[in-house]
């Protein structure tokens, strides 16, 4: 099962390739959000993240509510943050 789950940016770590940092629950990982490139999120922003890409911007209230739910979801829930942990865009 493939989740959309929210993170908040850290940092934006190379604007020229649309890259950034982004932290789901308390995992880092540098994501690609040149698919929001005409509403480039900034540090502190919200999105929702996709096997490594940011799909979309989302507010704060949003954000934890959906992850609260996605933390019901048990297993797939830590499956995807696993999966996320150990993922990396080359």
């Amino acid at each position: 099962m493939c989740l959309g789950i929210p993170g908040r940016i850290v940092e934006i770590t190379d604007p020229a390739n649309h890259l950034a940092k982004v932290d789901v629950s308390g995992v880092q990982r540098t994501i690609s959000v040149r698919l929001l490139e005409k509403d480039m999120p900034e540090p502190d922003d919200w999105v929702l993240v996709h096997v490594g890409f940011a799909m979309a911007k989302i507010d704060e209230e949003e954000a934890r509510l959906t992850l609260a739910a996605v933390a019901q979801l048990g297993s797939a829930y830590t499956d995807e943050i696993e999966a996320f942990d150990s993922s990396q865009i080359i």
